[in-house]
């Protein structure tokens, strides 16, 4: 790795000549961390010119360096950092007396922090037994050709796209194939206007909640529900009210006096039921009645295996009363980060204009590597093969908790890629999380789906998108194991 010339300075005043400080900038930086060995430094004549001091300055400086074994020589290629060179020391240096330190958890009240969240293990791959929600599984991704798709998105023909700012516009390929590709199989009839890409469901769900939110609305989630929704909805300014869901889902009749309704009726998170079509039908109602606004996350609609998904909440709406909000981050991967709300186009036109307050719109290059991975039928070749490598892993599930008694507390019957699990009562999961943990074992406690007011213990989450089908069994097999000490 170079260098650069701007890595280094000379302190007007500094103690020193100008090769002595010259020496000590190069020292503190290997010291540090900073520059490591095999790094290149700046030419003599580069590093002189940077500084605006002689040349021969420079030069004797690296001298001793190279003497202090701190840079070696390589003829005409210039200097390097030495590879015995010394480093810096293992014990902890003193720290300098510190100065009057800001309180900014005072001065920001934690109030973004203090929501809980779900917390991943970084290294989770590196765990035999991954039941962790969310993750893409290499095996079945297409690799080649998102590479082929990236590169004909990176290419000249499409300079424009890559580089230019669409202000407040999406790529308009992309768009396309949601209008006429992916909203089509939910039943939904769109035009572009009604359209917004977003950076992901979780960033679709903000803007929603900021648009439709406000002081003295009151914002309904379903309990237990996603965490990251009952985050988005603190920050609305509005009143977050739960719904305690049953095997069906959101039940219209126990909704409380409301502006906004977030529901995943298609697959509830985290126990995975599907609304029935009646209830779909009632909840429509009641909106209709009563004047509120529904903010469907349908974001793993693609991954139902096990019968044929239902109805969107939005392909059955005649008032427009229905915001839909969808995502590529579980039929793709997480960190493309890419999603979609589609509503009214005076919704849209907030929203888009919400946005643009925070960025322009989602990555060029990310939008049309997307666009042309739809396109060309990638997309559905993908999902076919991961909704029959879900089939079968849900089925080893399925063999292994009922082996050995484990309790599934979610209906589950449309597919997903996790099981929503209840332990006995007075099982801390928290607790089994962290035992499991050491044995290679990584499961999703459930406490943090539930309202702050009462969050049962005994519920946890297996997902089975990152888990290889044949550790499955033995993964279950421990979690039992725990359960039973």
């Amino acid at each position: 790795m170079q260098i650069p010339h701007e890595s280094f300075r000379l302190a007007p005043g500094a103690a020193g000549t100008l090769q002595q400080q010259i020496r000590a900038r190069v020292a503190e930086g290997i010291l540090a961390g900073r520059f490591r060995a095999g790094d290149k430094m700046p030419s003599s004549r580069g590093l002189a010119a940077h500084l605006g001091i002689s040349r021969i300055t420079v030069t004797l400086a690296y001298a001793d360096l190279v003497a202090q074994d701190f840079l070696t020589p390589a003829g005409r290629s210039g200097y390097f950092v030495s590879a015995t060179a010394p480093q810096q020391p293992l014990f902890p240096q003193a720290a300098a007396p510190p100065g009057r330190q800001v309180d900014y958890a005072a001065l920001t009240d934690r109030r973004f922090s203090r929501n809980a969240r779900a917390e991943k293990p970084q290294d989770w791959a590196s765990y035999p037994f991954p039941f962790i929600y969310g993750q893409a599984d290499a095996q079945l991704f297409d690799h080649q050709n998102w590479r082929l798709c990236a590169l004909r998105a990176l290419g000249r023909r499409d300079f424009d796209t890559l580089t230019s700012d669409y202000y407040e516009r999406d790529d308009p390929l992309l768009i396309e194939y949601i209008l006429r590709h992916i909203l089509p199989r939910r039943g939904i009839d769109a035009a572009p206007a009604e359209v917004l890409l977003t950076l992901g469901a979780q960033n679709a769900l903000w803007l929603a909640a900021q648009v439709l939110g406000g002081p003295g609305r009151r914002m309904v989630m379903e309990n237990p529900g996603y965490p990251g929704l009952r985050a988005v909805l603190a920050q609305s300014g509005g009143e977050t009210l739960y719904v305690d869901v049953d095997e069906d889902g959101l039940p219209p009749d126990r909704l409380p006096p409301a502006d906004v309704v977030f529901t995943t009726a298609s697959h509830h998170c985290p126990t995975n039921a599907t609304m029935p079509l009646a209830r779909r039908v009632a909840l429509l109602a009641a909106a209709s009645a009563r004047d509120f606004v529904i903010v469907e996350d349908d974001y793993e609609f693609e991954m139902s295996f096990l019968a044929p998904a239902a109805p969107s909440l939005k392909s059955l709406d005649r008032e427009g009363r229905v915001i839909y909000a969808g995502s590529f981050s579980k039929s793709l991967f997480p960190g493309l980060r890419l999603g979609y709300l589609v509503g009214p186009e005076g919704f849209i036109a907030e929203a888009r204009a919400l946005r643009a307050t925070v960025l322009r719109h989602p990555p060029g290059h990310v939008q049309r590597t997307a666009a042309y991975f739809l396109s060309l039928g990638h997309y559905d070749a993908l999902i076919a093969r991961m909704k029959t490598a879900f089939r079968r892993r849900r089925m080893a599930m399925d063999e292994a908790i009922a082996a050995h008694g484990l309790t599934m507390a979610g209906q589950g019957g449309f597919g997903g890629s996790s099981v929503w699990m209840r332990a006995p009562d007075g099982v801390d999961c928290d607790a089994l999380a962290l035992n499991l943990r050491g044995q290679g074992v990584l499961i999703e406690p459930g406490r943090v789906f539930f309202g702050p007011a009462d969050a049962p213990g005994n519920f946890y989450r297996l997902a089975f998108s990152s888990i290889p089908p044949g550790r499955i069994a033995e993964g279950v097999a421990r979690i039992a194991a725990a359960l039973a000490r």
